[in-house]
């Protein structure tokens, strides 16, 4: 992990691989940001033409490299684009920043320091920049041999070491209130990323797990394991249904935070198919190779839970994971199966690639049972939030149109884009089932949807329940951008540590 620094030294003087600059796209071209003062005066403030000439537009997340200016002691200058330039008295964004500190970071992967001299506003400013470089220098290579630790990392190029936060204060209690922060929710974050990125033969539910326990006892959580016994007594249908036809039996694992002073509770419930193969319903080929993907949410809401006990939130916060494998073999569930869930309600299965519900919905009425003020759950769901949204946006469901609203508002805070979803009462219908209470699947149109109404079944009455679908932006496909890497992303998890601070305040609506 990139270690941070908050540093008032002077550009020329300092020390490292690279200077990061920002630069934004103006009326007349790219125009120098603020905290590059220093760099522009030694290329005689002629620093945005020079960067014009080479190509440079200001453009978001946009990284041009030149060689530094006489009489610094860095060899680089790295200018990464702020996109547009903000009108007179107003500042940068948080997301620009982030955008821009994670799109230089990983571009100065191999190097051992660089200074970051990004407009730093506030101590809001400070927690961008410091979140973005930790997240944009993210990196996973523990498989490959050529590893930044293996026996041939001089082969390979390792993350950004270090990073110095120019104009950032060491001194300042609001400074390094943010720079605290950031490094707590990016390490977490990353820490969700890495087991989204794991290859599933060495992360099944007995594995995941152990993961959770072992970080438990790190940060003084408390951890209960339901394993397939446990599971099995305690009438845990939706899991056990699913996972059936797996070798590695299914798990659910139960995190806890607690806080003396805490005044609400605020359950995270998340999705965690350590791979999806569809089961008897098998995907088709083309999509299997990124299904060890399915455990996301689960991920995202162990992460989140870790984190809020790092920063110390006066709530109480539980995470639910419903850990399961879902493959196909003699003892799968089949098509046309019924299975009686932890509520006690039956379900149809009419396909067993819609396996995510039916584990959540365990997860759901186990987490309704202990009244917490909230539930939000988290899930790779549903293809059709794909269609609907595309690969960089969660949909947001809810049972509540205020609390949707805070939801959507928290994500868009963090950076992380979302969007209201509706729960439509019309398409409940279409999950009557002749033989059983409900079924797990219905109207085709509208899929994402009629998989949030399924999940509203199974939260208890009464209790404020939110869902998020991170079908899209759970698992990146294509090219890395801004602070986003190739693989998995950690989607959701600074959105639902934002809801656990907005918790704790009081101000969640």
């Amino acid at each position: 992990m990139t270690a941070l620094t908050l540093s008032t030294a002077a550009a020329p003087g300092l020390r490292a691989d690279a200077i990061v600059i920002g630069v934004a796209k103006g009326a007349n071209g790219p125009a120098v940001a603020p905290g590059a003062e220093a760099v522009d005066k030694a290329y005689d403030g002629r620093l945005a033409g020079v960067l014009e000439t080479l190509g440079a537009s200001g453009a978001e997340a946009e990284v041009t490299k030149l060689p530094a200016p006489a009489g610094f002691k860095t060899p680089l200058v790295v200018a990464v684009g702020l996109g547009a330039e903000p009108e007179k008295d107003s500042s940068f964004g948080p997301e620009a920043l982030r955008k821009a500190a994670g799109a230089a970071a990983r571009a100065l992967a191999g190097s051992k320091k660089a200074a970051f001299a990004l407009p730093l506003g506030d101590a809001a400013d400070v927690g961008a920049v410091a979140e973005g470089v930790l997240l944009g220098a993210y990196s996973f290579d523990t498989y490959k041999e050529n590893n930044a630790s293996g026996p041939k990392a001089k082969n390979g190029k390792g993350p950004l070491a270090e990073a110095a936060l120019l104009g950032g204060k060491p001194r300042d209690a609001a400074h390094k209130a943010a720079l605290a922060r950031a490094t707590a929710v990016a390490e977490e974050l990353n820490r969700a990323r890495d087991l989204i990125n794991m290859p599933p033969n060495d992360l099944d539910p007995e594995a995941f797990a152990a993961i959770v326990q072992t970080a438990g006892k790190e940060h003084g959580l408390k951890v209960q394991v339901l394993d397939v016994k446990a599971l099995e007594k305690g009438g845990y249908g939706g899991i056990l249904g699913v996972g059936a036809g797996s070798a590695a039996g299914p798990r659910l694992v139960k995190l806890s935070y607690t806080s003396s002073k805490a005044k609400k509770h605020l359950a995270l419930v998340g999705k965690g198919i350590t791979y999806d193969s569809g089961g008897i319903s098998l995907k088709p080929a083309g999509h299997n190779e990124t299904m060890k993907c399915d455990m996301s949410g689960a991920a995202a809401v162990f992460a989140a839970v870790v984190a809020a006990a790092r920063l110390g939130l006066e709530v109480n916060v539980t995470g639910w994971l419903a850990l399961a494998e879902n493959m196909p073999s003699g003892s799968a569930t089949r098509p046309g199966d019924v299975l009686r869930m932890y509520s006690g309600k039956t379900v149809e299965v009419l396909n067993t690639d819609a396996e995510g519900r039916l584990v959540l919905a365990d997860a759901l009425w186990a987490a309704s049972a202990e009244k917490p003020d909230a539930i939000v759950d988290v899930a790779t769901l549903t293809g059709a939030m794909m269609l609907a949204l595309g690969n960089r946006t969660f949909g947001i469901m809810a049972n509540d149109d205020a609390f949707r609203t805070a939801v959507y508002e928290a994500a868009e805070e963090v950076g992380e884009p979302a969007w209201p979803m509706p729960l439509p009462e019309h398409l409940r219908k279409g999950m009557d089932s002749p033989t059983a209470d409900i079924a797990n699947m219905g109207e085709r149109m509208g899929g994402g949807l009629v998989a949030g109404l399924f999940l509203r079944e199974f939260v208890g009455e009464g209790i404020t329940w939110a869902h998020l679908d991170i079908a899209g932006p759970a698992f990146n496909d294509g090219g890395p951008f801004g602070y986003t890497p190739k693989g998995g992303t950690g989607s959701a998890v600074r959105t639902l540590v934002r809801l656990a601070e907005l918790t704790a305040s009081g101000d969640l609506g």
